[in-house]
């Protein structure tokens, strides 16, 4: 059987033999791959042109919905999945990081983007800036998809998480994906490949499918497309330095090794929830997808006195952790995903050898249940111990990607801090102690070696997600021999997809470019009050000027009175002459509660509800006979979708709010959300 590719509509079969691929449990032949013959310059143009363009017509929140729905079709058919993912050595256990962790980060990236952008084919940006002094000449920042396609080649270790968390963040910026697996676990996402382009769910040309070489596709890159790399130092800087990603500045985002580490703290000794919450870290860590996780802890930095306590106690929590198919009840830890890995492995711990000794596994001969360990792909979870770990730079530059962790001694917590670096960047590195000092120095101290870092202790152990777990809203990735680069990071990763441009202009042009109201642009004034329009019938730049209302002493007491807040600058005339005000002021909620019954029209119509406050500044104190006024303008409009269980269709309406005084002073801005009745859909 040939594992096809998706190339420009059509599934595709390479034309030579390619290579083979085998279960890596019995090492039965899979089929074979091979990308020979594809036409990957009108893959590109494909991408470009077809689904970039459908996904552009989209707007953010449609593509997030589009996700989510996506999302929704996998998660129905993950049985499938999971069927296929057992051909990769993999438990029951590991394909649900891959595959159900992958699926739930679709619905993650779709909840973000809904959540933090706005339902438009564009996002804005950051705050205006003011670039003269009249205030005519404005600057601001918009976000756009590139016309572009993103490449993403990805590591043989989540054949469905490693495309899911790319694809996400890069069709909800609205740039179409192709997607390069690595060949030895491509057919699994073949399979889930296949159930998204027979969803239909996607526009064609959002997402291809290459299994087989890259072949010359980098060669037809241009400045529109980016490209994403998972896998080893040595390929990624090779792919980093192609000709065409220098000579067109192409977006270039990397994975690579990474030799993170685990520190279990000073305090945490045997008898204490942290030590056993070290050892059960450390453990899974080594056999959860039998190692062969980018996050996997390589590095169990320890103090020198409790080395002999957590070598015994790794020891006996490995001896518990049957190896062999996963298909058989009772197996922990399946394969690796090939012989070749096999023999990387091996390597690596022989290099590791040279400056640290072998205290568990590390050997050919080792129990294999269910399977036959000379076909499968079988590897025995292994501890080294390195004793000086200052001197020792192999153990701190070699990985052994699989089932392999080494204990390092540390005297002091700079000698602790000092290792953690030594990794010279990694993807994730933890600190298990109940002591927050402690976490606080050795946090500060390395966080600039590493993208991550969990502080593990009781306090979270039931909920945390644990080291190995990248999540969605969090930045992936980490500095040097890591990659430099960022999967993931919530709307960081969305962004990335996006061409960032500066507009200058005059507020009324900021106005009609980004859709949202900007200060000093012409409001639009009229004998309708705002409250009485539909979210349809209201356009940017509505604008309410409000009656004027005198502050008053007794407006103070009662306010005061009525939500209990005497603080001395409302009350006591004395106190508040010394004060930074000088004089006995109005409470700043006095003020805006004050501002909304100015502006709120009382009668039921089409504005529902109070959604929300958001950038309140106070700007000058509003004293007794001062006199406000308020400037209500509608600054920002967005459609949300109407739920099966919603009566009514609606949009949330963003309100600029300026209370003045009687000097035009400023003294209060925000913005006001509201619910608004829309016409239905």
């Amino acid at each position: 059987m040939k594992i096809e590719s998706y190339s420009c509509g059509a599934w595709k079969a390479g034309d030579d033999d390619g290579v083979e691929v085998c279960n890596a449990i019995n090492g039965n032949p899979i089929g074979r791959v091979s990308s020979n013959g594809l036409d990957f310059e009108a893959m590109l143009h494909h991408g470009r042109n077809h689904g970039g363009a459908a996904l552009r017509r989209m707007t953010i929140h449609d593509r997030a919905d589009m996700i989510k729905a996506l999302a929704a079709k996998l998660l129905d058919k993950k049985e499938l999945f999971y069927d296929v993912s057992a051909n990769t050595g993999a438990t029951r256990a590991d394909g649900w990081v891959d595959i159900e962790g992958g699926i739930g980060t679709l619905f993650a990236y779709s909840g973000i983007a809904r959540r933090e952008l706005p339902n438009e084919t564009f996002a804005v940006e950051g705050n205006i800036e003011r670039l003269s002094a009249r205030g005519s000449f404005l600057g601001r920042h918009i976000l756009t998809a590139k016309h572009g396609v993103s490449l993403h080649i990805n590591a043989f270790n989540f054949p469905c998480w490693g495309m899911l968390e790319k694809i996400a963040p890069s069709l909800i910026a609205g740039v179409p994906v192709i997607v390069k697996p690595a060949t030895v676990s491509c057919y699994l996402t073949a399979t889930m490949v296949r159930e998204i382009i027979a969803s239909g769910i996607l526009p064609e040309g959002s997402l291809q499918l290459v299994c087989g070489s890259t072949g010359n596709i980098m060669d037809f890159l241009n400045e529109q497309d980016s490209v994403t790399f998972t896998g080893s130092a040595a390929t990624g800087r090779m792919l980093k330095g192609h000709p065409q990603i220098v000579a067109n500045s192409i977006p270039f985002n990397m994975e690579a090794d990474s030799l993170n580490c685990s520190i279990l703290g000073a305090k945490a000794v045997p008898g204490t929830p942290e030590f056993d919450l070290f050892i059960n870290e450390v453990s899974r860590e080594i056999t959860v997808k039998a190692g062969q996780k980018c996050t996997a802890i390589r590095r169990a930095i320890v103090p020198q006195a409790q080395v002999e306590a957590v070598t015994e106690a790794l020891k006996a929590s490995l001896r518990n952790i049957p190896v062999g198919d996963p298909a058989v009840e009772g197996v922990k830890m399946g394969s690796l995903v090939g012989k070749d890995q096999v023999e990387d492995v091996w390597s690596a711990v022989r290099q590791l050898g040279s400056c640290s000794e072998i205290v568990h596994g590390g050997t050919p001969d080792f129990d294999v249940v269910g399977a036959d360990r000379d076909r499968g792909a079988f590897f025995p979870p292994t501890l080294l111990y390195c004793d000086k770990p200052m001197a020792a730079a192999t153990a701190h530059s070699v990985e052994a990607f699989g089932p392999v962790t080494t204990i390092m001694p540390y005297h002091n917590t700079d000698e602790a801090i000092e290792l953690a670096r030594m990794g010279r960047g990694s993807l994730v590195g933890s600190v298990v102690t109940a002591d927050n000092d402690e976490a606080a120095r050795i946090v500060l101290g390395s966080a600039a070696w590493h993208g991550r870092i969990l502080v593990l202790n009781s306090d979270c152990a039931k909920e945390s997600t644990g080291h190995g777990s990248p999540l969605a809203p969090l930045v992936h990735g980490g500095p040097g021999r890591a990659g430099g680069g960022e999967e993931l990071g919530g709307v960081r990763a969305i962004k990335h997809y996006m061409q960032r441009t500066a507009i200058q202009g005059s507020p009324d042009t900021l106005t009609a470019i980004t859709r949202q109201f900007t200060t000093g642009a012409t409001p639009v004034t009229g004998p309708v009050h705002p409250f009485r329009k539909t979210f349809d019938e209201l356009q940017i730049g509505d604008t309410l000027i409000t009656h004027r209302r005198t502050v008053t002493e007794a407006d103070i007491v009662n306010f005061g009175c009525i939500s209990g807040d005497h603080f001395y600058a409302h009350f006591d005339e004395i106190a508040a002459k010394d004060s930074l005000f000088g004089k006995r002021v109005a409470h700043g909620y006095f003020v805006i509660s004050a501002a909304a019954g100015m502006f709120v029209d009382p009668a039921p119509g089409p504005v529902l509800a109070n959604y929300g406050l958001e950038n309140l500044r106070f700007v000058e104190p509003v004293g007794i006979g001062d006199t406000i006024q308020v400037r209500l303008t509608a600054k920002e409009k967005i459609r949300k979708a109407k739920r099966p269980d919603e009566v009514r269709a609606t949009g949330v309406v963003v309100w600029d709010v300026e209370v003045k005084n009687q000097r035009d002073e400023s003294v209060a801005v925000y913005d006001i959300l509201t619910l608004v009745e829309r016409a239905d859909d």
